[in-house]
């Protein structure tokens, strides 16, 4: 790990609950002079963690580009961030397209935070008159990009062929081709998975995979919230180079991960957050 004693600016979304909310609190305690940022969706959960922890907090519900855009413009007066974990997503039913036309799933798991990280660049890139490195990214992914994605970069949003597995497996599959396409821009950019877990992020819905996130046998088989966040803690720290490589993907034992070729791809990444880039008016 980076030197625990260092001071570093962190924001973390996701963190009202679930790994986010863990992560946060594992930073909190192993150096308390941290700047914590959390972010959520429920002002009380979020409200609550921020307390707990003595950390900064901001509302943004990720299904609005404009709450992202908003939430953006609220943190510009933290200078250097050293480390955002674009940790906020779910599985929802669908297709579901949003105002700003992205259907739901691929929104909230991809896009939204492809977008937060664009308009927070100028202040995640080196600052060398202050001492700053390159911000470490660290994009929350799943084994569900192996297990239930069938991408198409042609229909990214997965409106097309649509289930809810699928656009979620392909939306993990999305969150380690952005980490891929930020590592070539200069960040320390790297996706994992955090595990099989018992947490709330699958509860919204109807689906297969929310049956079995909310049954007892969730919570009794399951991975703790706890040790997801330990893992995101771990990268958000990490040093890279030593701890992990910029642009990969690991799993939950923080080795190397299984995923499709296409999740490989350097060029799909390009090709795809290019394009996204131009859309929103935040090219690289």
């Amino acid at each position: 790990m980076s030197d625990q004693t260092a001071s570093k600016t962190i924001v973390i979304t996701g963190a009202s609950d679930g790994i986010g909310a863990a992560a946060a609190r594992k930073l909190q305690r192993m150096n308390n002079k941290h700047t914590l940022v959390i972010v959520g969706r429920n002002p009380e959960k979020t409200r609550a963690v921020a307390s707990e922890i003595g950390a900064r907090y901001h509302l943004a519900d990720f299904e609005s580009l404009g709450q992202v855009r908003r939430l953006a413009e609220e943190l510009q007066d933290l200078g250097h961030i050293d480390a955002l974990a674009n940790n906020a997503g779910g599985v929802f039913d669908g297709p579901f397209r949003t105002a700003d036309g992205f259907e739901r799933t691929w929104q909230v798991n991809v896009v939204a935070p492809f977008l937060l990280t664009s308009l927070l660049r100028e202040q995640l890139t080196p600052d060398p008159e202050l001492g700053k490195e390159a911000a470490t990214v660290v994009q929350t992914a799943s084994v569900a990009n192996m297990l239930m994605s069938n991408f198409d970069a042609a229909d990214p949003n997965t409106f097309q062929n649509f289930s809810r597995e699928r656009a979620y497996g392909n939306a993990k599959l999305g969150d380690i081709l952005l980490a891929r396409y930020l590592a070539s821009k200069g960040l320390n950019a790297v996706a994992f998975h955090p595990g099989v877990l018992a947490t709330n992020f699958a509860q919204s819905g109807t689906g297969a995979v929310q049956k079995i996130y909310a049954s007892k046998l969730a919570h009794r088989f399951f991975g703790k919230p706890s040790s997801g966040g330990d893992n995101l803690a771990f990268f958000l720290l990490g040093t890279p180079g030593v701890h992990f490589e910029p642009g990969e993907y690991y799993n939950d034992k923080r080795r190397p991960g299984l995923q499709r070729p296409i999740a490989k791809k350097l060029s799909v990444a390009r090709r795809l957050f290019d394009d996204l880039g131009r859309r929103l008016n935040v090219e690289w």
